[in-house]
């Protein structure tokens, strides 16, 4: 393999990593309210609102329900108004926000069902306003499943981010379909698909110790 090719293999890691880690980052911003307004106002939640829990319900699974790439296509304009370009790492980052935002909010929600509802009867006894079960009840108590949640949820994006490198985007993607793929280069598709899987791996295990060390149940 030349230089070339190892320097451009190390840029795709970069760039994947940055895609990657950056739409993670604001696709929880999004999708942590989203996930909580979605349980709350369920007809069991504390804020009972059957409208709004329909209305964010519908809206969350039909982007769900759009492949990516479709997605990817679909919103090309709205990438253009909001970075100025619709081709490399940077203008992916968008459409991977949008696409995972959702999975995040029902990765959210499911975490939240998970909370002992004793636990937040108790905390309603206590005279705790809404607000204050929220983020010193569930948020605290879902804390171990919400952080599987985001190993899954970064892995899933990393993988989203690969597929973006069929309409232009950067990282190993990007690499795998120009030089893998529409140059018939078996060996760079081999190691580039081998580097995603190191990376996902890494998350894995790096996100697994990190909810077992600080997992109540597990350290009992």
């Amino acid at each position: 393999m030349s230089q070339n090719m190892i320097q451009l293999l190390g840029n795709g890691v970069l760039e994947s990593l940055y895609m990657t880690l950056v739409s993670s980052l604001i696709a929880y911003v999004f999708g942590i309210p989203l996930g909580v307004l979605v349980y709350i106002t369920d007809d069991n939640g504390i804020c009972r609102n059957r409208f709004i829990n329909t209305v964010v319900g519908v809206v969350i699974n039909l982007i769900r329900s759009v492949p990516f790439l479709i997605l990817l296509v679909a919103i090309l304009p709205f990438t253009r108004l909001i970075v100025g370009t619709t081709i490399g790492s940077k203008a992916t980052i968008v459409p991977l926000v949008v696409a995972t935002a959702p999975y995040v909010a029902r990765m959210v929600e499911s975490s939240l069902k998970e909370v002992d509802a004793g636990v937040i009867e108790a905390a309603h006894a206590m005279g705790s306003s809404s607000f204050q079960i929220i983020w010193k009840v569930l948020l605290p108590e879902a804390k171990p499943s919400l952080l599987v949640g985001a190993t899954i949820s970064v892995a899933t994006i990393l993988g989203y981010s690969a597929m973006a490198g069929f309409v232009g985007g950067g990282g190993l993607g990007a690499i795998a379909i120009n030089y893998g793929y529409y140059r018939y280069d078996g060996e760079t598709m081999l190691i580039t698909v081998a580097l995603l899987v190191v990376i996902v791996q890494i998350f894995q295990e790096f996100g697994t110790r990190f909810v077992n060390r600080i997992d109540k149940r597990i350290n009992k």
